[in-house]
């Protein structure tokens, strides 16, 4: 459940980064201008179609940022042609070849990027 105050705090930091008025906000993501001031003065909580909305309309806005405040903003964003880097640490080129007595052999590898999206290899 999202904490409404602190939602209105970081709806009013996004509008403000990209220099909108309420009401210009509220044309760039198609909503009524009174949809806008009813949510920054409390008096209704957005709904799923608001908080798509402003995500479509601004990408450099992070859903979870919005919703619960974990994460950044604005977002870092890669370029197209520029594919995702993995989290790799202390890596090493040596292949490791498993003793004759183990019958274990490796079945997939999983790598996962730090945008969420993950390459799957299989034998």
């Amino acid at each position: 459940m999202i904490n409404s105050d602190k939602f209105i705090k970081r709806l009013q930091k996004v509008i403000e980064y990209y220099g909108e008025s309420a009401s210009s906000f509220a044309e760039k993501i198609g909503v009524q201008r009174s949809s806008i001031s009813h949510i920054l003065s409390g008096r209704n909580k957005p709904s799923l179609e608001f908080v798509l909305k402003v995500l479509s309309a601004f990408p450099e806005v992070e859903l979870y940022w919005l919703l619960n405040g974990k994460g950044t903003f604005p977002k870092t964003i890669l370029e197209e042609n520029t594919p995702p880097t993995p989290i790799i640490k202390n890596i090493t080129k040596e292949i490791i070849t498993p003793k004759p007595s183990h019958q274990k052999t490796i079945d997939r590898i999983v790598i996962f990027y730090s945008d969420g999206s993950f390459e799957n290899f299989e034998k």
